[in-house]
C-alpha cells in the first residue's frame, strides 16, 4: 500500500492550506485520492513547535517516542470526508537519523541564481530515510491496518513550482529483510533559465540519495549532473537514468521502458570503513504493456477543460506525472566487504517523474502575456485543487 500526502501554501489571493491523501491497494488494484482544503489552520498547535500543524480536518504532531529504538514520532489524524479517516504513527529509527545536505540551519536548500544571499529562489529537501509506520486507515466504514516502512520528506519550494524544474524523478524502496534496507533518490532538472552560466545554460540535474542497510544509515549520496557532462566513474554517485525511452501516445513523452537507480559514496556506518556502492535495474515496460503502472497523472485534469487547452495550446506541451510500484524479484548488490548485506530479494519501490513545461520559458509576444494571465489563474485554481508546493511528504509501503 502507498500513502502519500502534504499540504499547499501557494495561492495567488491568500494562504490555503491542502491536504492531499493517495492510497493504492496492489492486491485489489483499488486507488483511493482525496484532496481538501483545510480550515482553521494552525502552526505551531499551543504547547508545540512548527513541527506539528492542526486543523479542523486533520492533526500532525511531532513528539518523543517511549520506544528507544524510535526516538521520535508523527502522529498522523486526518478526517478527509465521510467515508475515509486516517490515523497513523510514523516513528524513526534510532539507528537511521534523518539528513540533509550541507551544515547549519540552511542545510538542505538549493538555490538559484548567481547570489546565494539574494536567490531567485530556493528549494528545501530534509529526509527520514527509513520510517516505521503503524496505524489504520477507515474507508468506507471498513478499517484497513497500516502497518509497514516508509520515509518522510520535509520539502519547501520557495518559488513557483514551473520555475524549478522540468522533470522530476523519485525512488523508494523499502524491504525488511537483512534487518532493514531502504533505498531513496529524488532528483530534479532545472529549466533552461538556471544553470552554471545563467539564463540559457540550464537543465541541471540534482540529485539527492541514501541507503539504509542492516537498519542503519550506510551512506547518504549527492550529486550534480551539468548540462554535457558525461557522468564517469565518480567515489560519490547519485543517478536516476531512463533507459531505452519509447513515444507514449498517450502523453507525448519519451517513456523509458527501464528505470536505472544507482547510489555510492564513503560508509557513515561507525566502525564500517570503505564505500558502498549499490544499484536497480527495473523494468517497467511499454506504454501499450506497461508493468506495475498505477497510473499516468494529468497535472491539469482538475482544471476547467477550456483553461487546460489554452495552457496546451500556449506552452506547446502537457504536464504529467508516471507513478509505478512493484516487488523487486532480482537482486540487489552491495558492494562492500565490510557489510554483511550481500543482496536484497522482494522489496517494493516506488518511481513517479513530473514533467513541467520547458516552453514557459521560451514564449513571447502575445502568447507570453497570454500564459501569463493563466499562470495566474492557475496559482489561485491550485490552492483547492493541484498537488503543487509540498510541505511535507510520507510514502509507506
Amino acid at each position: 500500500m502507498l500513502i502519500r500526502f502534504h499540504s499547499s501554501f501557494d495561492s495567488l489571493w491568500y494562504p490555503t492550506i491542502q491536504f492531499t491523501c493517495k492510497i493504492y491497494n496492489p492486491t485489489t488494484k483499488e486507488t483511493i485520492w482525496r484532496s481538501v482544503n483545510v480550515t482553521n489552520f494552525t502552526s505551531a498547535p499551543p504547547g508545540l513547535d512548527k513541527r506539528s500543524s492542526k486543523a479542523d480536518q486533520f492533526s500532525i504532531t511531532h513528539k518523543p517516542s517511549s520506544d528507544d529504538s524510535h526516538p521520535e514520532m508523527y502522529t498522523i489524524r486526518a478526517n478527509l470526508s465521510d467515508n475515509l479517516q486516517i490515523s497513523l504513527d510514523v516513528s524513526r529509527p534510532s539507528a537511521v537519523p534523518g539528513f540533509k545536505i550541507g551544515k547549519g540551519p540552511k542545510g538542505g536548500y538549493s538555490y538559484f541564481g548567481s547570489d546565494q544571499e539574494k536567490p531567485d529562489g530556493y528549494v528545501v529537501h530534509r529526509f527520514w530515510p527509513r520510517t516505521k509506520v503503524s496505524g489504520h486507515i477507515i474507508h468506507n466504514g471498513h478499517a484497513i491496518v497500516a502497518e509497514g516502512h516508509g520515509m518522510l520528506v520535509h520539502a519547501i519550494q520557495g518559488m513557483r513550482p514551473n520555475l524549478i524544474a522540468s522533470r522530476w524523478n523519485f525512488a523508494n524502496f523499502q524491504s525488511d529483510a537483512y534487518g532493514g534496507v531502504s533505498a531513496i533518490q529524488m532528483e530534479f532538472t532545472t529549466l533552461d533559465t538556471h544553470g552554471r552560466h545563467g539564463p540559457g545554460s540550464g537543465g541541471v540535474a540534482v540529485n539527492i540519495g541514501s541507503l539504509v542497510l542492516g537498519g542503519k544509515l550506510a551512506v547518504v549520496t549527492a550529486e550534480t549532473k551539468w548540462p554535457g557532462e558525461e557522468q564517469s566513474v565518480k567515489d560519490v554517485m547519485s543517478r536516476a537514468h531512463h533507459l531505452n525511452p519509447v513515444h507514449d501516445p498517450d502523453t507525448s513523452y519519451m517513456q523509458p521502458t527501464a528505470l536505472e537507480f544507482r547510489w555510492a559514496g564513503p560508509s557513515v556506518l561507525q566502525g564500517v570503513d570503505g564505500s558502498v556502492d549499490a544499484s536497480v535495474h527495473l523494468d517497467v515496460g511499454s506504454p501499450s504493456s506497461p508493468k506495475a503502472l498505477i497510473e499516468k497523472v494529468d497535472v491539469l485534469a482538475e482544471i476547467p477543460y477550456v483553461i487546460k487547452t489554452m495552457v496546451n495550446y500556449v506552452a506547446g506541451t502537457k504536464p504529467y506525472i508516471y507513478q509505478v510500484t512493484w516487488v523487486l524479484h532480482s537482486t540487489y548488490p552491495i558492494a562492500n566487504s565490510n557489510l554483511k548485506v550481500a543482496r536484497q530479494r522482494q522489496a517494493c519501490c516506488t518511481w513517479s517523474r513530473c514533467n513541467y513545461p520547458r516552453a514557459f520559458q521560451r514564449i513571447r509576444g502575445r502568447r507570453a502575456a497570454i500564459l501569463r494571465s493563466l499562470v495566474h489563474i492557475l496559482d489561485s485554481y491550485s490552492s483547492s485543487h493541484l498537488p503543487f508546493p509540498l510541505r511535507m511528504s510520507i510514502l509507506l509501503l
